[in-house]
């Protein structure tokens, strides 16, 4: 019997259970990242959690009927900024394209490395330039948005007329007041309202990369930032199943999951949500942009917010082939398990004890794994993982699965999470040996509780006769002693 996806909804602040609007075409959009330098390990956990709702999904409803798309923000103020500072003889559109062309070979290499799969779609914004320009033509039509000094900007409060359209501050939950302290908002002569947001701007000659703008704008211009994940979902979840502008069918003018980290529920995804739902559909719009808004938590370095400033500011890229966190280097599948030993809601602190000790627990499962063969995924993990992507406690049913000898159904499980077990001298040995040292250590465990020691060290020194190394630690799941081995080299 197949489990009973449940996820919590950011829009309506409670867990629900998932009902696709195609089951044969599941459909997610989840922000990605701005390509102008390596991404920090806070940019990863979006990466990795919805990686992993992705791989549940596809386990659920099938690889073919699973459509992801991450888009890549090309245009951007940090963007120009280095184009400038890297490239300063070259034309700046050049300059860009250079840019961006590097920064995503570095970001693909990186989260690449830490066991993710590919999204079905990765637009671009500079590929969507027509389509933001034609939502927004859109939108000034129907009385939402409007034109001034050479700026065109979305109007707040219009969105009370919309029939259909949702409250402004739905997603978000907060005051007038919250939302213009929270959207650091631009104090302009040209605003009718405070809350109103860019849509188009003009851009500035040999700073800024240029378009012809929408509504009769003589200046060339450039999006903002907010219009962008509209058109780019538009064109990859809509209009390939029958939505988009030239659809006046709300059904179709929505699609299952948009995700990305809590610090983009207000303003981004509110504007998001806002501009699409007065774009699509009938006169009075669509009722939603995406069925479940889903957001992670937020990442902290060694107890504290991560900075530059504070010197705990960590690149991916640092990770896994430097030594600056922690005086090692760190391989991608430890960076996923501690990334997946918090539930993706609940802020995490990145420590490099957390680090350890998910290698711990990777070396012991790859130690009593071996070459076994995946089997299925257990049905108690999956329901874990089926409720709201309960990864803590996936992660006990896999200790579970290691403590009851099921390395099929472990296998099956790491394989579903995405996560790549190391290779280490023990997954060589015949299986003959690797029973004989498995009931060596459980027997020198229960010599160790009985507190008979002088047993305990006969057993450690009898497997480095045979050429095995012994490491003690404690299970981070349960706080019991655990034991990993390895062939000495």
């Amino acid at each position: 019997m197949q489990p009973k996806l449940r996820l919590y909804n950011t829009l309506t602040r409670t867990k629900e259970a998932f009902a696709p609007v195609d089951p044969s075409n599941v459909r997610m959009y989840v922000c990605g990242p701005t390509v102008y330098d390596y991404a920090h390990i806070g940019n990863a956990r979006p990466v990795i959690v919805f990686d992993v709702l992705y791989r549940l999904l596809r386990h659920l409803y099938g690889a073919d009927h699973v459509l992801y798309a991450r888009n890549l923000t090309d245009v951007d103020d940090k963007i120009n900024a280095r184009a400038a500072r890297d490239y300063p003889d070259l034309p700046l559109n050049r300059a860009i394209a250079k840019v961006t062309q590097t920064t995503t070979a570095q970001f693909h290499a990186d989260v690449d490395a830490l066991g993710n799969l590919r999204p079905g779609e990765e637009p671009r914004a500079t590929g969507h330039i027509e389509e933001m320009k034609a939502i927004i033509e859109r939108l000034i039509a129907r009385g939402v948005a409007y034109v001034a000094e050479e700026h065109v900007l979305f109007h707040v409060p219009a969105v009370a007329a919309m029939k259909q359209a949702p409250r402004y501050g739905s997603l978000a939950r907060r005051s007038l007041d919250e939302m213009i302290s929270g959207a650091r908002v631009d104090v302009a002569p040209y605003k009718r309202d405070p809350m109103d947001f860019v849509l188009w701007k003009p851009s500035r000659e040999g700073v800024d990369p240029g378009w012809p703008s929408p509504a009769g704008i003589a200046t060339p211009g450039r999006p903002g930032w907010h219009i962008e994940c509209s058109a780019m979902s538009m064109k990859a979840l809509l209009e390939p199943f029958g939505g988009g502008l030239s659809c006046d069918d709300p059904a179709k003018n929505v699609f299952d999951i948009h995700g990305g980290g809590i610090d983009l529920v207000f303003p981004h995804h509110e504007n998001e949500l806002t501009q699409s739902c007065c774009a699509f559909g009938g006169d009075g719009g669509a009722p939603l942009m995406a069925n479940v808004w889903m957001h992670n938590g937020f990442l902290q370095v060694e107890g504290e917010k991560m900075s530059k400033s504070l010197g705990n500011f960590v690149t991916i890229n640092e990770l896994l082939a430097t030594e600056v966190f922690g005086g090692r280097k760190w391989p991608g599948g430890v960076l996923r398990l501690a990334m997946l030993r918090t539930h993706y809601r609940q802020p995490i602190d990145w420590t490099v004890k957390a680090l350890e000790e998910a290698e711990r627990t990777l070396l012991d499962w790859a130690a009593a794994v071996g070459d076994s063969a995946a089997g299925k995924v257990p049905a108690d993990v999956l329901d874990a993982l089926s409720d709201d992507l309960n990864t803590s406690q996936v992660l006990a049913e896999l200790h579970a699965l290691r403590k009851a000898g099921d390395f099929a159904g472990l296998k099956a499980s790491l394989d579903l999470l995405g996560i790549v077990l190391p290779e280490v001298a023990t997954t060589q040995v015949d299986s003959a040996l690797r029973d004989r040292v498995e009931a060596a250590i459980v027997a020198r465990l229960d010599a160790r509780r009985a507190k008979n020691f002088a047993e305990s060290d006969r057993i450690r020194d009898e497997l480095a006769a045979l050429g095995i190394a012994l490491k003690d630690g404690k299970d981070p799941a349960t706080g019991e002693a655990i034991t990993t081995w390895e062939v000495k080299r």
